[in-house]
């Protein structure tokens, strides 16, 4: 479960994203325009320390474009390629806010979405000392490959990842390489394994990330 907190960010995510993006190789909308939330999920750091969040956006008109990231408490050590940029939040001060694909801690949490179906975080906040949960704003589905999840290797440094095919980064954790689709659109699930979403307004569910 991902415990969240009502508190304020300078600047917001969005705005974070509005000069980050068109520096991207698979940027696809007009530059320097509004980015808007279209959905996000998250899932659970079994340490506790990084929080990571996918969020589905769109600039301007532009398509809905996947921009997973990790919130850190302190600089990355040899992540600067993949440094989105701070923010300081009201309750937590200030984060280190990086590109999911250069952070170690990523790559395994996709590989269980991805080959068990693990699935994404439960959110909640903490009001009057009790939990109140808030609802998803996509739904998601993985695979149920029999594979086991690996475990590692990770290695401290930032996972080798970047664009493939344009609209395509590279992930990988052990044995297993994971295509996260940077624009996703309906597609056929891989027979290694994919992790696809839907949300109001796109029934029809998009192709997030699969083995290769």
């Amino acid at each position: 479960m991902a415990l969240l907190h009502r508190a304020e960010l300078r600047p917001s995510k969005l705005e974070l994203l509005v000069p980050w993006l068109p520096g991207r190789s698979w940027f696809a909308g007009e530059a320097g325009a509004e980015v808007t939330r279209v959905a996000a999920y998250r899932f659970d750091d079994p340490a506790g320390e990084v929080g990571v969040e996918t969020l589905l956006v769109r600039a301007g008109d532009g398509p809905v474009l996947q921009v997973p990231l990790t919130y850190r408490g302190a600089p990355l050590d040899g992540a600067d390629h993949f440094f989105v940029g701070l923010v300081e939040h009201s309750v937590l001060g200030r984060r280190w806010v990086y590109d999911a694909c250069g952070d170690p801690v990523y790559p395994p949490l996709l590989a269980a979405a991805v080959l068990a179906d693990a699935g994404q975080a439960e959110e909640y906040f903490e009001v009057d000392g009790k939990r109140e949960v808030r609802p998803a704003s996509m739904t998601l589905t993985g695979s149920r490959t029999g594979r086991p999840v690996p475990a590692g290797p990770v290695s401290a440094a930032p996972a080798p990842a970047g664009p493939v095919d344009g609209g395509v980064a590279v992930v990988r954790v052990g044995d297993v390489e994971l295509a996260v689709v940077r624009r996703p659109v309906p597609a056929d699930v891989p027979a290694a394994g994919g992790l696809t979403g839907a949300w109001p307004g796109q029934d029809e569910p998009v192709l997030l990330a699969h083995a290769r």
